[in-house]
C-alpha cells in the first residue's frame, strides 16, 4: 500500500469543514476536547474520530493531565501547507504575468480615427 505523505494527510484532514472549525479554534490557543465538542452537533465519539485524523495528519497534538485532553495546533504542519500553497500562487502569478507581456506585446496598433 503507498504511504500518504504528510501535505497529502494535512490536506485530507483540512478538507473536512468540522475539522477545519478545530483547527480555527485551536489556532486562537489550547482547547480541552470539551471545549472544542461544546459548539459542534454531533456525539463526542465523533469529535474524538475527528481529533485523530488531525493528530494522524500532525496538524494537532494533545496531552492527557488527569482526566482532561488538552488539544493545541502544531504550527509546523500548517507551515508546510501553506509553503505548498505560496509555491502553487507564485507559479501561478509569473505565468499570468508572462501572458499579460505577450498579450500587450502583440496588441495590434490601432490607427487613430480622423
Amino acid at each position: 500500500m503507498l504511504q500518504q505523505q504528510p501535505l497529502d494527510l494535512a490536506f485530507q484532514a483540512l478538507s473536512d469543514p468540522t475539522r477545519r472549525a478545530m483547527v480555527e479554534r485551536l489556532a486562537r490557543g489550547p482547547a480541552s476536547v470539551s471545549e472544542l465538542a461544546g459548539p459542534l452537533p454531533m456525539s463526542m465519539s465523533a469529535v474524538m474520530q475527528h481529533l485523530k485524523v488531525l493528530e494522524g495528519a500532525g496538524l494537532v497534538v494533545s496531552e492527557k493531565v488527569g482526566r482532561v485532553r488538552t488539544c493545541r495546533v502544531e504550527p509546523e504542519a500548517l507551515t508546510a501547507a501553506e509553503r505548498w500553497l505560496n509555491d502553487r500562487r507564485r507559479s501561478v502569478e509569473r505565468s499570468l504575468d508572462r501572458l499579460g507581456l505577450f498579450l500587450e506585446q502583440t496588441k495590434p496598433e490601432t490607427e487613430p480615427r480622423e
